[in-house]
């Protein structure tokens, strides 16, 4: 089972199978907030033709924000769910609006990410993965976004159970590696789950982690277990 000592050394072998990618960076937070939005259930150039398309209709998010959802969706329809997705971030943006007196999230730089964190999460309909996006690849901040396939490598790996929150499998990631490292390992984290720890069928043999891993370990104790016992079920 790893624990969270473990971490650096998952980076770096994470590492090794992947590479660091070039960190991806926007140059407005609220951007980012908008298009991390977009980008959920969807594929990467639409949820961009999407935010193009908005951007187009509505030169300032002022604009946006005083839209009404219909407007909204009609613009961000590539994106898909858009009848969903344009009154989460009109809401999103009003919001920013009446606790700062203008939509700028440039202040957030300034302030731990922990309370950046916070402040984000208190936005209709900000969780942990959105507003650690925001902090990450909007203002390059150590936070951790944690997606679904982070928190299953988490839990498989023993880290965390099943059943625990984004928040602490954040802490736990970001905690345990220098900040200029949270980007890479959060990239890497993203690609391995995605390429290897699937939800399905994981390629555990390929594995550069699987010495390290709860599931590869239990999976191959119970493959001993019935080369043991031919007869046994399962």
């Amino acid at each position: 089972m790893a624990t969270w000592a473990d971490v650096p050394e998952i980076d770096l072998r994470l590492r090794e199978a992947f590479g660091d990618r070039a960190k991806r960076l926007t140059v407005d937070p609220v951007e980012e907030l908008v298009a991390t939005v977009l980008s959920q259930h969807t594929s990467g150039p639409n949820s961009d033709r999407a935010l193009e398309t908005l951007r187009e209709r509505f030169p300032t998010w002022d604009g946006v924000a005083g839209a009404e959802p219909p407007e909204i969706a009609a613009a961000i329809r590539a994106a898909g769910l858009a009848n969903q997705k344009a009154p989460r971030i009109k809401a999103m943006l009003e919001g920013i609006s009446e606790a700062r007196g203008e939509i700028d999230l440039r202040f957030l730089a300034g302030l731990p990410v922990d309370a950046a964190m916070a402040w984000l999460c208190r936005l209709p309909g900000v969780g942990q993965t959105t507003a650690a996006c925001v902090l990450l690849f909007g203002l390059d901040r150590p936070a951790m976004p944690v997606n679904t396939g982070i928190a299953r490598v988490a839990a498989r790996l023993g880290l965390v159970s099943g059943s625990a929150r984004a928040e602490q499998v954040q802490v736990g990631l970001q905690d345990t590696v220098p900040e200029d490292r949270v980007y890479a390992l959060h990239v890497n984290l993203v690609r391995h789950a995605r390429d290897i720890c699937r939800p399905r069928e994981p390629l555990c043999e390929a594995c550069p982690v699987n010495d390290l891993c709860d599931y590869f370990c239990a999976a191959g104790a119970a493959i001993a277990a019935r080369a043991a016992c031919p007869g046994s079920p399962g």
